[in-house]
């Protein structure tokens, strides 16, 4: 289903601060985003896809081993890479890495790094409204979204269930859902000090009434996400 044109994503932010820790020992040397699945860094798979949808200007949360991220900017010189320190990541969730780059929301993209994208077409930057893209799935311990006819999100579990929409880590978000993101941030980041959720708990259940939620859906082959060291060795 090809998305209606609402609203076009102009800029990215890639989650790659993380810590990976279980992908140890790995990650020991090495940040997961840059680990190399056939021949390629996994975070430069999302990043060539963002340029193949016209996407000039990604922003990327860095932290464990921030360095080794460094060569990106002069290898795809021909977008805008801005590489933001987290620097709360070893002892916060990653509510911190989007408060940190919070004056970048806007028509944008968020998604973590740690993601194959196998299909360029999920990257479409023209959305309808803001949410997740989701892939059907009869059981999944990962959350899980039910939506109504329209397919916009009536309910999320964070333990899984059965027959729903799985919620993927690449995201959309307009100008408007993004101003309420940045001043969510801000309020249970820096002034109540709720650092242990992610990020996305602000939109899908802290928050849940002040955003209307609509999933783009994809097919579950569309992506590949390294959580752990199995996903890494299917991928190898």
């Amino acid at each position: 289903m090809e998305p209606k044109r609402m609203y076009k994503a102009e800029n990215a932010i890639i989650m790659a601060a993380g810590s990976g820790s279980r992908l140890s020992p790995i990650t020991d040397t090495i940040p997961k985003h840059l680990i190399k699945v056939q021949g390629k860094p996994i975070i430069e798979s999302m990043i060539d896809s963002l340029i193949y949808n016209n996407i000039k200007e990604i922003v990327i949360v860095v932290g464990h081993f921030k360095e080794q991220f460094e060569y990106l900017p002069e290898k795809y010189q021909q977008v805008n890479i801005a590489l933001i320190e987290n620097p709360y990541y070893e002892t916060c969730n990653n509510i911190s890495s989007l408060y940190i780059a919070r004056k970048y929301l806007g028509n944008s993209i968020i998604t973590d790094g740690d993601i194959i994208v196998n299909n360029h077409k999920i990257l479409d930057p023209y959305f309808e409204e803001s949410g997740y893209c989701s892939s059907w799935t009869t059981e999944t311990k990962e959350w899980l979204q039910q939506v109504d006819k329209d397919d916009y999100v009536k309910s999320c579990s964070r333990i899984g269930g059965k027959n729903g929409w799985l919620l993927y880590s690449i995201s959309f978000w307009n100008q408007k859902d993004s101003s309420k993101l940045s001043m969510h941030l801000e309020e249970l980041f820096e002034k109540r000090k709720v650092t242990d959720i992610f990020w996305d708990d602000i939109p899908v259940f802290y928050y849940k009434e002040e955003y209307k939620l609509k999933i783009r859906r994809i097919d579950d082959g569309d992506l590949d996400e390294v959580d752990d060291l199995d996903d890494l060795y299917d991928l190898l």
